[in-house]
């Protein structure tokens, strides 16, 4: 099957961008790397009037750092990141993520904003971006504003993005030399979507203990961590897989279980071989 007709724009400029997806009235969509678009279209499970091109822009395209942060332009592909082309915040944690995000013509094509833009629970950023605390920047007709990565999913494929808006960049804060993160996946096979995965970040000079469950129905659940990493507290664990939407005694609820449990031990792993 192909793609429904529609119109083509490349746009200029970001300003140019918002004003045409404004204009579309819910029409309009936007086309980064368009590797989850592009099928989806193609299967006519969307058909846009109007798609607006942002690959070019220079402003959706800039990486900048701080001592405390960096800023990852939303254009910016997964390969950037696997490939360390961009500063890295997160003590390899982004480029490990970056490097199992489908397949290697995927990442060539696409982007950081495309993917939390699609927002499909089981993909890596729209997961990760949580757990970082990372903030997300977000433009449209009325100017820029900055949402927390924990409110950015309303629910699968469903964010706090309006039509006439575009992600900007990524904001992520520094993590320190003694930071330690594990992440891990169930998956099929390599390069599929996750059927479930956990993470961990402990960063004790930030006072960073987060852990995540991902990959559910909904949006990632991030909560403390403290009494999953000193010794396996069982009855927090179903805290936390019951807090994220899964129903015990279900398939779901069990490899998520997995995911959390491994995932907390390549973490514990980790502090003990730390220097």
């Amino acid at each position: 099957m192909k793609a429904a007709r529609y119109a083509y724009v490349s746009a200029e400029s970001v300003a140019q961008a918002c004003g045409l997806l404004h204009d579309g009235g819910g029409m309009a969509k936007v086309l980064g790397g368009g590797q989850s678009l592009g099928p989806m279209m193609n299967l006519r499970l969307v058909q846009p009037e109007l798609l607006v091109d942002v690959r070019a822009l220079a402003a959706l395209n800039q990486c900048s750092a701080t001592a405390d942060a960096v800023t990852l332009g939303a254009a910016t592909t997964h390969a950037a990141i696997e490939d360390g082309k961009v500063d890295d915040a997160t003590q390899g944690l982004m480029p490990f993520v970056a490097s199992a995000i489908a397949y290697r013509a995927i990442r060539n094509r696409g982007t950081l904003g495309g993917s939390l833009a699609h927002a499909d629970p089981s993909a890596d950023w729209v997961n990760l971006m949580p757990l970082l605390d990372a903030q997300i920047v977000v433009l449209g007709p009325t100017g820029e504003r900055t949402v927390r990565a924990a409110d950015w999913m309303l629910g699968a494929f469903t964010t706090v993005l309006r039509d006439d808006e575009l992600i900007s960049a990524v904001r992520i804060d520094r993590l320190s030399e003694r930071a330690r993160w594990s992440y891990y996946k169930v998956q099929r096979k390599a390069g599929e979507y996750a059927d479930a995965l956990a993470g961990f970040v402990s960063d004790p000079l930030r006072a960073v203990c987060r852990g995540l469950i991902g990959a559910t129905d909904g949006r990632p659940h991030v909560f403390a961590a403290e009494p999953l990493l000193g010794r396996w507290d069982a009855d927090y664990a179903h805290t936390q897989l019951r807090a994220a939407g899964l129903k015990a005694d279900t398939y779901e609820y069990r490899i998520h279980a997995v995911a959390l449990e491994r995932a907390a031990a390549q973490l514990r792993q980790k502090f003990a071989v730390a220097p």
